[in-house]
């Protein structure tokens, strides 16, 4: 293959992919790059060359598991392997930005589990390199993906709710919500970066933009509800909680629209929950991802009597569903939209194109949740630059 920092769509004949990390997104990333061709066939290749993670057994057995060529338990030697042409990095955040770099300096395209970085500084010097050497990158907002989104997105681009005037939206999940759960290295600034903003909250905000536009400045509040925990299971000793359990915020986005959003990792009962809604001056678009494949509009039209929210059901008329399946109802899930991001990337490599999103649009979210937890420790209202 030639240089992967300046391939045409002609030039790409097989790409070679090393996926750090074999947790539930690695494994994520396995599934989707071994499925891409044979949903939608119009793909470069894709090798599984090589795949990395610690202890050097673990690696072996999961290399195996997911079918790549062969393991490694050193993450330099996978970026360095001369086969291997996307370098795909599932791991804790407090790595992402020195594998992301060394990928890039290497000639690699490079796939993220997002959030890019711990911090702001690091993600846009993540950007610059990545800028500079010419290699794609995305990141891993895969529900940006869902062909429910795609078609709010067209929904509002045609105008069938008027002209956007609100955004409101919560993403939650229960998975800190117990005060008893053993602390892990997602309590930390150190190790995780932002709590509930860079695990959920970064989600919304992808979805906020695509649907609304950029955001241009904030005012929040954030909490911390579990001010520490145990060491372990049953155990008495309780380290210190460092980042937010939960946080909330008014947008005032670049087009004037105003928005607000809320996310907790401590909701009782919620699993995967992003809850939307889209307001314009004619209707009204909501979606709720527990249900990802159901799309809700109301349409002020017609007699009063026989108003009323209708259910979209996402089918092959809302492309790339089709690729899945030929029927409606019977439905894509999380894995999926994966698949989906997947195929936005390599189409992009083979058009010599940026893909959608890059690290130039994911660093603009990260930018709004820093700034939220930036204005919930403030009191204030920040712009966001």
């Amino acid at each position: 293959m030639t240089d992967a920092a300046s391939t045409g769509e002609a030039a790409v004949k097989s790409l070679g992919i090393g996926l750090i990390g074999t947790g539930f997104m690695g494994k994520c990333h396995a599934l989707a790059y071994g499925s891409v061709k044979p949903v939608f066939g119009d793909v470069p290749d894709t090798r599984l060359e090589v795949l990395c993670d610690v202890p050097a057994e673990k690696a072996s057995s999961f290399a195996e598991q997911f079918g790549f060529a062969r393991a490694t338990d050193d993450w330099k030697d996978l970026v360095a392997d001369p086969k291997v042409d996307i370098v795909c990095i599932t791991t804790p955040n407090k790595v992402h930005k020195e594998m992301a770099i060394a990928a890039l300096e290497a000639g690699k395209h490079v796939h993220l589990e997002k959030p890019m970085a711990l911090t702001l500084e690091d993600a846009r010097a993540m950007l610059s390199v990545a800028e500079r050497t010419g290699a794609r990158t995305i990141v891993g907002y895969n529900y940006l993906h869902n062909p429910a989104i795609s078609h709010a997105r067209k929904l509002i681009s045609d105008g069938a709710i008027g002209r956007i005037v609100h955004f409101r939206g919560m993403v939650d999940e229960d998975y800190q919500a117990d005060p008893d759960l053993a602390w892990t290295w997602r309590a930390t600034r150190a190790d995780a970066g932002l709590g509930a903003l860079g695990d959920l909250g970064c989600h919304l905000v992808s979805l906020a933009v695509a649907l609304v536009g950029p955001v241009e400045s904030l005012m929040a509040e954030t909490r911390t509800v579990h001010q520490t925990r145990p060491v372990g299971d049953g155990s008495e000793e309780r380290r210190p909680v460092e980042n937010e359990d939960i946080a909330s915020a008014l947008l005032a986005f670049e087009n004037g629209v105003h928005g607000v959003i809320s996310t907790s990792r401590s909701a009782w009962g919620r699993k995967s929950y992003i809850a939307l809604e889209v307001h314009g001056t004619e209707g009204m678009i909501t979606f709720d991802q527990e249900r990802m494949n159901e799309l809700r509009l109301y349409q002020n039209r017609g007699p009063l009597a026989e108003q009323g929210y209708k259910t979209i059901l996402t089918g092959p008329a809302h492309p790339p569903y089709g690729n899945f399946v030929p029927a409606p109802g019977h439905q894509l899930g999380f894995n999926d939209l994966k698949v989906i991001e997947v195929h936005e990337f390599l189409r992009a490599i083979a058009e010599n194109r940026s893909p959608v999103p890059s690290f130039r649009e994911a660093l603009h979210f990260e930018t709004v949740i820093h700034a939220i937890a930036s204005s919930g420790e403030q009191g204030t209202r920040v712009g966001i630059r």
